[in-house]
């Protein structure tokens, strides 16, 4: 008898109807002689909505009360996916993230799993019942609720994967997999059939939004294979896994793009050693995440300028930040242009292959798209661009690598 945790996003579950019908297919799987564990996220845009109103409260609520608050939405999802399968004649349970035993650490909004006690989960299965878990939470040692960050319900379910030792884990969401780019702007992307951790941790970092970063960090430390497919089909979808097998001329998996940030610059910077380190020491103390950063070379009167991009959400912290830092170190200014975004190509093809970065460049160029700043690594290259050139820069890199070919076949 084999052990699945499925994961249904909440696209999959807004709404009666989609609840029923998911209810359907889980009773499919367990009847199928296996146990089943499912997580779900909150329904529909319910997260968003419970922000509004918090902040229509009070611009700047307590982190602990935002996570008491937002647990809310994935526990609704979970009572309502119990109340469905009961009336379809199953026996079903659902529980919290405390109730199951995810204990985090203290970090309200953004928590870490430090263990999971399975004895609950493992006791309501040998009892022949589905166990249907609320995504995205835990609790600390001290009984608080937390939360844990964007895309918690993927950590939840790899999390459960792994300490339960599953034969498979499927994430369900509303598109059938991962694909070369993102389907609803270049329209002949085509679904990836496998691909690995590595790939898929870069494609997920660089703003692809089909799993968190998180999560494929805790499926490659555990070794769990995941299957991304559509809630809506019966389709197959993409494996992430470990190892991938492909032809040696496949050297792009994908291109991403993020509009989720925004480029900050400290001006006329004393050029002298120590000045970057006070500068993203302050921003590592307020916990902001630093992506890309370039310096100029010093000009005048030994003075450079240092820019940096962050994500718009931390764009009020930096500047408070940068503004200490600014009279510490005897800088002019402060800039910065909420206009840009990033574009980035993924693919460990690239280690064995030269030209990709002059290939990207050029289908840029082409398109009259100027490059701000540029990040490499060893399988990805990021260019920030402006902005409103987004979805035209995504389509022209997918065209200049091929990645739009055979249309209606993945790539293996």
């Amino acid at each position: 008898m084999a052990l699945i945790v499925q994961k249904y996003g909440g696209t999959s579950i807004a709404g009666p109807e989609r609840i029923k019908k998911v209810a359907r297919r889980i009773i499919d799987t367990k009847k199928r002689g296996n146990r089943v564990v499912i997580v779900v996220s909150a329904p529909g845009d319910t997260t968003d909505e419970l922000i509004k109103t918090a902040q229509q409260i009070t611009p700047s609520p307590s982190e602990r009360e935002m996570d008491m608050l937002l647990a809310t939405g994935e526990q609704m999802s979970s009572a309502f996916l119990a109340m469905a399968i009961h009336a379809l004649g199953e026996e079903a349970v659902s529980l919290t993230g405390g109730q199951v035993g995810i204990v985090t650490d203290e970090t309200f909004t953004n928590a870490k799993i430090r263990r999971i006690d399975t004895r609950k989960i493992e006791k309501e299965l040998s009892n022949d019942r589905i166990v249907i878990v609320a995504g995205f939470q835990g609790i600390t040692a001290e009984r608080d609720i937390t939360t844990l960050g964007r895309g918690g319900s993927d950590l939840t379910a790899v999390a459960l994967a792994s300490v339960l030792r599953a034969d498979q884990c499927e994430v369900y969401t509303d598109v059938a997999g991962v694909y070369t780019a993102d389907p609803r702007i270049v329209s002949d992307a085509r679904k990836i059939d496998r691909i690995s951790y590595e790939e898929m941790l870069e494609l997920a970092s660089l703003g692809a939004q089909v799993m968190v970063p998180r999560s494929i960090h805790v499926a490659n430390k555990f070794g769990v294979d995941i299957h991304v497919r559509s809630s809506f089909s019966d389709e197959e979808g993409t494996v992430i896994t470990r190892e991938v097998s492909r032809m040696e001329e496949v050297v792009v998996s994908g291109v991403a793009y993020d509009k989720d940030m925004v480029k900050v610059a400290i001006t006329d910077v004393p050029d002298r050693p120590g000045i970057a380190a006070k500068i993203f020491g302050a921003l590592g103390k307020e916990k902001v995440n630093v992506d890309m950063i370039i310096q100029s070379s010093a000009v005048g009167a030994g003075v450079n300028s240092i820019s940096f991009t962050v994500a718009r959400g931390a764009l009020r912290k930096t500047l408070d930040t940068m503004e200490k830092v600014k009279q510490e170190i005897s800088a002019k200014g402060i800039v910065y242009d909420d206009g840009v975004a990033k574009v980035s190509i993924v693919g460990v093809g690239m280690r064995t292959h030269s030209g990709v970065a002059s290939k990207m460049f050029s289908a840029l160029a082409q398109e009259n798209i100027n490059i701000e700043m540029i990040s490499t690594s060893e399988i990805k290259i990021s260019c920030v661009i402006k902005e409103k050139d987004t979805e035209k820069a995504v389509r022209a890199i997918h065209r200049k690598f091929g990645l739009g070919k055979a249309p209606g076949k993945g790539r293996k």
